[in-house]
């Protein structure tokens, strides 16, 4: 499967990222590095090399690095911290005990201070760097149908990358387009994914609705843990693309059967947010649609058990208690707010 963003190898059915995660980051015996004070600018020395047998670099070189280009073009004026580069997002992103060693082409930047020029000589000089996105002043998404999107600007390379998280049946991994879609953080304890185990173990659905599946996490963890039937739906179209991919991606966990894409990325882009449901991929025991959640209950089957709202602005507390009613008349089943 191609990555819609570059076209190259970017995806990697899940089975294989994870059998490769042990030495992703780990150095070899003949790494070495400088941890640098991330609160001061990095000392005037030049940033170690990756390493000559592994080719592997510590973080906080690359990051030395990364912020002397930066410098250079004059987006920073070499007197703010090293933490003025960015936010690292690693690929795949999983909880680390211990800063990483970073492979070639491991590392999205997300920044708010680099500009174009920068980007395209950390691509083509920074062999670590994967893809360079300019940061906006929102969350990449949508709070509602008829809110303006937000989105970050990709400026260089691709920044496609994954996401592991735990589930008591086993991990997922969850692609996106980081400059579209918000960061999720993995760490040892997911709340989300803890409230729908729990949940699952309770009510054991037969057909479980990601209403608002942002890249698709809580609808493969639910199938991962082995719930017959989940659909998924966004009205963003990076949402429901990414979800879909990641179905495919992690089918031989889910134990499900090939997932048939009817809408490409060109596709989705073209329509960027949907009211009326579409279907964009399924599979026998799976199906994601792009559309206003309100109107979803078009497609659903007639008996839902157990229904995830995990809404974009959940502390607007008179819209979500609009939007349960609604779901609750219209669709029915138990309802849980992640």
């Amino acid at each position: 499967m191609h990555c819609p963003v570059c076209g190259h190898d970017c995806l990697t059915e899940a089975r294989k990222l994870l059998a490769d995660l042990p030495e992703r980051f780990a150095p070899c015996p003949d790494c070495m590095g400088l941890v640098y004070d991330k609160q001061s600018p990095p000392p005037g020395i030049d940033p170690a090399e990756p390493c000559p047998t592994c080719g592997k670099r510590f973080i906080d070189e690359v990051f030395a690095e990364i912020y002397r280009v930066m410098v250079d073009e004059g987006d920073l004026a070499g007197t703010e911290p090293l933490a003025a580069v960015g936010t690292p997002l690693v690929h795949p992103g999983y909880a680390m005990r211990r800063p990483p060693y970073l492979p070639p082409r491991s590392l999205v930047l997300l920044s708010r201070a680099i500009g174009e020029r920068a980007a395209a000589r950390l691509i083509d000089t920074v062999p670590e760097v994967k893809g360079v996105v300019k940061a906006g002043p929102g969350t990449p998404g949508i709070n509602d149908t008829d809110a303006a999107p937000t989105t970050h600007t990709l400026l260089a390379g691709c920044d496609v990358r994954a996401d592991i998280f735990p589930t008591r049946a086993g991990p997922i991994a969850v692609y996106k387009q980081q400059s579209v879609l918000h960061i999720e953080f993995p760490r040892n304890r997911d709340e989300k994914i803890l409230s729908l185990e729990r949940q699952i173990r309770e009510h054991r659905p037969r057909v479980f609705v990601d209403a608002c599946s942002g890249a698709g996490t809580l609808g493969l963890a639910a199938a991962r843990m082995g719930v017959p039937r989940v659909i998924c739906n966004d009205a963003w179209y990076a949402a429901a693309y990414w979800t879909a991919c990641n179905l495919h991606l992690n089918r031989e966990f889910l134990k499900i059967g090939e997932v048939t894409m009817h809408r490409s990325y060109d596709d989705l882009r073209r329509n960027p947010v949907a009211r009326d449901p579409i279907l964009i991929a399924d599979t026998e025991e799976a199906a994601v649609y792009q559309g206003d959640l309100r109107l979803l209950s078009t497609v659903l089957p007639p008996e839902v058990d157990l229904t995830a709202l995990d809404l974009f602005e959940k502390r607007d507390a008179g819209k979500v208690a609009r939007i349960t009613r609604a779901w609750q008349s219209s669709v029915g089943g138990v309802i849980f707010i992640p």
